[in-house]
């Protein structure tokens, strides 16, 4: 999306220029971006969760399997406060919005790095938009297995590496995706994803907190 690479681009340039700022790389998806830690010392990654054909919070899973250590900060056009939740609870260090001045942006990510960013349930609601909320009721339940797999698509695995987790073929995993597709009504990845985490949360999480729930 074009939007996307020029803001990107843009961020970076400016963010450049800030005292003591030095920009590692700027990556479009999530793939490059886990290269791009892998093989430079980064303190802290600027995280756009939306990047259209998947969903940027796959990252915060993926970046610790390969044993990054720095902080990251969620940059968006919005979230709902379950979403927060769940970046905050996957390790996100910060959320903050698009349209935030960059001199702001650029403290917050010094108090980050510094260790005396706060993340609170307050800021949290500073930065999140008004959502429709929907009844848990009308959620259509899904079964283990559909979790199961769920699970595996927010972490960011292919169906293949799904299917060897679960022991079971790859086609078997297509047509619980299908299903998933279906009964969330989405037609994507990114869209199954985003309703998972907005809609279906407390159900796919591995947390210690949301297994005693």
């Amino acid at each position: 999306m074009e939007d996307h690479v020029l803001l990107r681009e843009a961020l970076a340039r400016t963010l450049a220029t800030e005292h003591g700022f030095v920009i590692a790389g700027e990556c479009g998806d999530v793939d490059k971006a886990i290269e791009a830690v892998s093989r430079n010392d980064v303190d802290i990654v600027l995280l756009d969760i939306n990047l259209g054909s998947e969903q940027g919070g796959s990252f915060l899973s993926r970046a610790h399997s390969v044993g990054y250590t720095g902080k990251v900060l969620v940059v968006t056009a919005g979230v709902s406060e379950r979403e927060a939740a769940w970046l905050l609870n996957r390790g996100c260090a910060g959320i903050c919005l698009k349209n935030e001045p960059v001199s702001e942006l650029a403290q917050r990510i010094r108090d980050i790095v510094a260790g005396t960013g706060k993340m609170d349930r307050e800021s949290v609601k500073a930065v999140l938009e008004q959502v429709e909320t929907v009844d848990p009721s009308l959620h259509k339940p899904l079964t283990p297995r559909e979790r199961e797999v769920l699970r595996g698509v927010c972490h960011g695995l292919a169906n293949k590496e799904i299917g060897a987790r679960l022991n079971v073929s790859e086609n078997t995993i297509k047509s619980f995706l299908q299903q998933l597709f279906e009964k969330l009504g989405v037609r994507t990845r990114a869209g199954l994803v985003a309703t998972a985490i907005e809609q279906y949360w407390d159900q796919i999480d591995e947390s210690p907190k949301a297994r005693r729930n």
